[in-house]
């Protein structure tokens, strides 16, 4: 899936951290969804750019936002220091979030989340602090590792889990339990953690611009 042609690479503060990511937004947008992965990835990465892709075809802006520096990812790689590291990750997702409130074509517009991996408990930490995130989508992800927060998350929250990747499987079933908004898990059949499978990112794509289109107000404006 080609990139969206309206997509520019932005810059945005964290503290004293630098941050990098790209916008894409579609002309009439319906919200903008921050978009957070996992470690070991980027705003580059192809799975990314596909999943803004799918976004922006069904008519929503997207931040991919790169949660840790080029120097901190090149730590990460040898070290693994920051992966796990939710709680700085989190205010990450949230600075990202104050970013977007800046760009004019987004400032009136409804926001979501969409999360994978570890980036997936950093968003719903984010949520549970920013009270105005609409929805929320977690591929792949590890909400366990945001567990305490997850009864202050009142964002409809969608868990997507892969049939095949099983130690994930049942930490998202206790994490479903500890939400207490509208909720719900959906596993995609004979996928594994990173949904490389033939048509795997796909029936992603179809839950998450389903779930958003389900609880995602029209935008203002």
């Amino acid at each position: 899936m080609p990139a969206p042609a309206s997509e520019r690479e932005i810059t945005f503060p964290s503290g004293n951290a630098t941050l990098h990511g790209i916008v894409s937004i579609p002309s009439a947008p319906k919200a903008m969804v921050v978009l957070a992965h996992g470690s070991g990835s980027s705003h580059r990465s192809k799975r990314n750019s596909d999943t803004a892709g799918v976004l922006y075809d069904a008519g929503f802006a997207t931040l991919r936002a790169d949660l840790l520096t080029v120097e901190e990812s090149a730590l990460d790689e040898r070290t693994g220091q920051y992966r796990f590291d939710v709680a700085t990750l989190s205010e990450r997702v949230l600075a990202a979030s104050t970013f977007v409130g800046t760009v004019t074509e987004a400032q009136l517009l409804p926001l979501a989340y969409y999360g994978a991996s570890t980036g997936a408990a950093a968003a719903l930490i984010a949520a549970a602090k920013r009270k105005d995130v609409y929805a929320m989508v977690s591929r792949g992800g590890r909400p366990d590792l945001a567990m305490s927060c997850l009864p202050d998350v009142r964002a409809a929250t969608l868990l997507i889990v892969g049939g095949a990747d099983v130690p994930i499987i049942p930490l998202n079933e206790e994490a479903l339990k500890c939400l207490s908004g509208v909720k719900e898990l959906a596993i995609v059949p004979g996928a594994t953690h990173l949904f490389e499978e033939a048509g795997a990112l796909e029936t992603v794509g179809r839950l998450t611009v389903e779930w958003f289109t389900r609880h995602l107000p029209r935008a203002r404006g």
